[in-house]
């Protein structure tokens, strides 16, 4: 990812609603819009007469370590700023998270994660073709939940790269990160803890790996995602969310 784009992130401002104008013929084809997506990888739409802000998590997440510049990377410090962006923001009434995500960073993914499921705004995940590892929290952290019939998740142990003692003390530090995965997941879904420990301890089904792979449907079946869906499900959701909010306010 090049400088150019890593400073246009820093700068992120508090989303606008879209411009309801009409298209000016004479202006270029790089909108205000098409720009917000190109260095943000969010928009905000009009759905049904409701502002709801699409942002997209893909890639690796990236924390602490900046990763290759050839991999695609959604940055921690990035999404951060923008959540509480959207959470004070007026005019904007629901927020929709589209994850395609292999997994990354363990402490970034649920640094997000935990301010997803504490922000009062209605929202809906929807997961299309992967939300791996890290992304099975950012997942579920949403009000409600949708995955793609052609989408899948996998669940397996907390991993480490580089050098790694082999004493005790490590062993626990890796079941206190586990743990703190499962308690978060299952408090945020239907799935019990023990079965998504015993999911993510599974040995017959990753060839090189623990841990267990589950289709769309399987993910509902389980109780980790709400519902199979696709894009207009998703919004429709949250449209739904805003209304009984408003109703429950009222």
């Amino acid at each position: 990812m090049n400088d150019a784009l890593d400073n246009n992130k820093d700068n992120f401002t508090v989303p606008e609603k879209p411009d309801s104008r009409p298209p000016d013929q004479n202006e270029p084809c790089d909108s205000q819009e098409a720009k917000q997506i190109e260095e943000i990888s969010s928009i905000t739409v009009d759905r049904n007469g409701h502002y709801i802000h699409c942002l997209t998590i893909i890639g690796q997440i990236e924390g602490h370590y900046i990763l290759s510049s050839s991999n695609k990377t959604t940055k921690y410090e990035h999404v951060i700023p923008r959540l509480v962006a959207i959470e004070e923001n007026k005019e904007i009434e629901g927020l929709l998270v589209i994850l395609n995500t292999v997994g990354g960073d363990i402490e970034a993914g649920l640094a997000i994660a935990e301010l997803l499921a504490g922000m009062k705004k209605p929202s809906a995940s929807l997961v299309l073709g992967g939300g791996h590892s890290i992304g099975v929290p950012l997942a579920v952290a949403a009000k409600s939940s949708f995955i793609a019939e052609s989408a899948t998740m996998t669940i397996h142990p907390v991993r480490m790269n580089g050098v790694v003692l082999g004493v005790p003390q490590t062993l626990m530090y890796f079941e206190q990160m586990q743990e703190r995965i499962v308690k978060f997941v299952s408090s945020n879904s239907k799935i019990p803890p023990d079965r998504f420990r015993e999911m993510m301890l599974n040995t017959g089904e990753l060839v090189l790996d623990l841990g267990t792979v589950l289709s769309g449907e399987k993910a509902v079946a389980e109780g980790l995602i709400d519902k199979v869906g696709t894009l207009s499900d998703a919004l429709d959701c949250i449209c739904g969310q805003i209304e009984n909010q408003k109703t429950e306010n009222n």
